[in-house]
């Protein structure tokens, strides 16, 4: 499929992405994010490495768009899920078994 990424056009396919991902570790979601295969990748780094281009060259939206079209699901950062807040008293005695209360 021709996608246009930063004003370049890329034929990419659904395997292709994958082949390319495969191996890539993935950095911390802190924005936009694509699912490919059972990993969250930033979108700027699904961009940086299937195009090739420096992250700055190209938007995160023109990555999920092209995500997207492939049939990868993609999420927004107004679609992740919020952090609750927390204090660490609290985080502590969740992990050591006794119930959250907020």
């Amino acid at each position: 499929m021709r996608c246009v990424i930063a004003r370049f056009p890329f034929e990419l396919t659904r395997n292709g992405v994958l082949e390319s991902m495969k191996g890539v570790k993935p950095e911390p979601v802190v924005g936009d994010s694509v699912i490919i295969g059972r990993r969250h990748y930033p979108a700027k780094q699904v961009g940086q490495v299937i195009t090739h281009q420096d992250r700055r060259d190209f938007s995160a939206g023109e990555v999920l768009r092209a995500m997207a079209q492939l049939g990868f699901t993609c999420r927004t950062v107004s679609q992740a899920a919020p952090a609750k807040n927390v204090d660490p008293l609290q985080r502590a005695s969740a992990m050591l078994g006794a119930p959250l209360s907020v």
